[in-house]
């Protein structure tokens, strides 16, 4: 699954708030960060997770706070992945 995201560029720690709240559970295969000066860095992160584990998932993302899209299904990213 791929989402993005846009993270505050000076909040100290979202990184480290956001593998602290998934541990171990998942494994992310993809991570790109990009900023060019504004307020909010952009971030897209691929992560395997087994259909087993959508739900939890889910639930994982929605208690983040994080506005995000899912980006699974996007030809634009599946274009630039492959």
């Amino acid at each position: 699954m791929k989402f993005s995201t846009a993270s505050p560029s000076r909040a100290a720690g979202a990184l480290l708030h956001f593998l602290n709240k998934m541990g171990g559970a998942w494994n992310i295969s993809l991570f790109h960060y990009r900023n060019h000066g504004a307020d909010f860095g952009r971030v897209l992160v691929g992560i395997q997770v087994p259909p087993k584990d959508k739900r939890p998932f889910q639930k994982f993302l929605d208690q983040l706070g994080y506005e995000y899209t899912e980006e699974t299904s996007n030809p634009a990213y599946n274009l630039f992945l492959s």
